[in-house]
Formats: structure tokens, C-alpha cells, sequence
């Protein structure tokens, strides 16, 4: 059993990830992802990605975080793979942001084509920083291409967290929605990009992120093994 529930739904492919937790990025989360992902560029013609109720995502999984150095490295190493593939996918990508997108995250949040949050008390943003860990390379990169040049500081370095409404603006979601409306805008959105021609869609998509990908593949390894604290 995984935490994370795939159905096919008029060309859509709905992924919903409910840990009855944080949702956090763990191996066996990280596993499923892809392996839907996967699976969807093989039936679907769009995707669409929930969390649970009031909490999208906590991030990288702090059990394994803080297990060693070398098991914390190996998560981020994984964690990147996926949001990488995910940043990269053919397929138009929607995220539906439950509630709390908190480190990684947020960062599932920045690979996604279009980003759909729910209005409330939620917190969206990189806390890296704050509680004394570097934000690596690739998070960095990633918020650099997704974020609003006037939030890149106060994001990346300063670890603000933003509101949903603030979130917009700062770029990790395009829209914000009451809660009862996030199911049919996700799924609307995702139905609109699924009519845009496939092939031109994916090709754009991967000349115009191919620069991103390839300079944090490059330096992944090198910005992992100089991390003297573990990661989120």
C-alpha cells in the first residue's frame, strides 16, 4: 500500500497523495510518484497532483532527514530525480494545492506547468534557512525560474513563508481558490492544456526548461556532497 491513489478520468490523470500526515517526500512517496508519472505519460493527456486536506506537502521526510548525513543526502539525490522528471514531463502538469507547501514542498509546487492553492491559513514557501539548512542548488534554480525576481530573496535566502493570496504573487501558485472550488478549477485547467497540440506542448516545454535541468543535474552531486547539514 502507498500514499498515493492514481485514477484515469477523461484523459486526466488525478494523482492524490494522503499520508494521513504531512505528506512528506519519502523513498516509498518518491517511488510512487514517479512510477504514476510513468504511467500517465503512457494514457494520459494531462495531470493533475492533490495533496490532503490542509497539507499539500511538509517536504523531504525528516525520519530519514535526520537518520545520517548519507541517508538525508540520498533522499535529496532521489527527491531531485523526481521533481526533476516532473519538471520535465511531456505532459501538461497541474498542482492542487491543499493547504501547507512547506521546503520540498513548495518546491513540488515550482515543477508544476500551472499551480492551483486553496485560500485559508496556509503557509507556502522555503524554510530552509530558517532552521539552519542550505537550500540546495536545485531549489534554488528552480525558484529562480517559477518565482517573481521581487521574491527571490525573501524566499530563497530569508525563508519567508507566504499565504496563499501572498503566494500568488510571490509565483509558487497561479491562482487561489476557496476550498470547495480547488477540484473542478484543477481539473478545468488541466482540460484546457489537454487540448493545446501534444507534441508542440512537450517540445516547447523541454527547449525552453532544458538550460534549468541540465545545470542542476551538472551540479548535483558536488552541492549535495558539500552540504554539511542535512536537507529539506
Amino acid at each position: 500500500m502507498t500514499a498515493l491513489d492514481y485514477q484515469l478520468t477523461d484523459g486526466i490523470a488525478v494523482l492524490s497523495m494522503d499520508d494521513g500526515k504531512a505528506n512528506a517526500l519519502s523513498p516509498d512517496m518518491l517511488d510512487a510518484l514517479e512510477a504514476a508519472l510513468d504511467r500517465a505519460e503512457g494514457e494520459a493527456k494531462a495531470l493533475v497532483l492533490f495533496g490532503r486536506p490542509g497539507r499539500f506537502s511538509g517536504g523531504f521526510d525528516l525520519k530519514v532527514m535526520m537518520s545520517s548525513q548519507d541517508a538525508a543526502r540520498g533522499l535529496v539525490t532521489r527527491g531531485a530525480e523526481v521533481l526533476l522528471k516532473l519538471y520535465g514531463s511531456k505532459l501538461p502538469t497541474v498542482m492542487a494545492c491543499t493547504g501547507h507547501a512547506i521546503a520540498a514542498g513548495s518546491i513540488l509546487l515550482l515543477v508544476g506547468d500551472s499551480r492551483i492553492g486553496v485560500e485559508g491559513a496556509f503557509k507556502i514557501g522555503l524554510n530552509e534557512t530558517a532552521i539552519g539548512m542550505q537550500l540546495p542548488i536545485m531549489g534554488q534554480e528552480l525558484a529562480r525560474d517559477r518565482l517573481d525576481p521581487r521574491y527571490l530573496t525573501r524566499s530563497v535566502i530569508q525563508a519567508e513563508l507566504f499565504s496563499p493570496f501572498d503566494a500568488v504573487n510571490a509565483g509558487f501558485l497561479d491562482h487561489a481558490v476557496p476550498p470547495d472550488d480547488l477540484v473542478s478549477a484543477a481539473m478545468a485547467e488541466a482540460q484546457r492544456l489537454a487540448q493545446l497540440v501534444g507534441y508542440a506542448y512537450a517540445g516547447t516545454k523541454k527547449t525552453l526548461r532544458a538550460a534549468t535541468i541540465k545545470h542542476i543535474q551538472d551540479t548535483l552531486e558536488a552541492d549535495i556532497a558539500r552540504l554539511s547539514a542535512p536537507i529539506s
